[in-house]
């Protein structure tokens, strides 16, 4: 079961990142761009570095990424005033009408995703997920996988 249950996990991550992808672009976003003004949603004003670690990319990767969110004037940089070196990132009110659309595509392809599933099984299927992800983000689990 291990093999399948993993297998399936990974299969619908992989299905939901590819029609996420196509209805995203519709309106001119991608993915990686989605991905970080969601991050910043939840960390507005956060350094560069620490966003990059949040998103799981290189530091230059994000760098690219906010500037061309920056260009379309979706987020800017501030000076961090405690650390002239460093700047901080934030989101611009042109970016929440993007956000709300972004949200809505979201909340309709759940809809369309959950289908056939009763609301109890939703219920059931969102506290299995919540405690798998617990139990790989448990600090027992973080030492394994670093021990190899």
């Amino acid at each position: 079961m291990s093999d399948t249950l993993g297998f399936l996990i990974g299969d619908v991550s992989r299905l939901l990142r590819r029609e996420f992808d196509l209805r995203a672009r519709r309106i001119g976003v991608t993915r990686a761009q989605w991905r970080t003004l969601k991050i910043l949603t939840r960390h507005e004003g956060s350094n560069q570095g620490t966003l990059a670690d949040l998103l799981e990319v290189e530091p230059i990767t994000l760098a690219r990424m906010i500037d061309r969110l920056e260009e379309a004037g979706l987020v800017e940089r501030r000076r961090d005033p405690a650390d002239r070196r460093a700047w901080r990132i934030h989101l611009t009110d042109a970016a929440q009408p993007l956000l709300a659309q972004l949200r809505d595509l979201g909340d309709s392809m759940l809809d369309e995703m959950l289908i056939g599933i009763s609301p109890d099984d939703q219920r059931r299927l969102l506290r299995s997920l919540e405690q798998i992800r617990a139990n790989l983000s448990a600090p027992e689990m973080q030492r394994e996988a670093a021990n190899g």
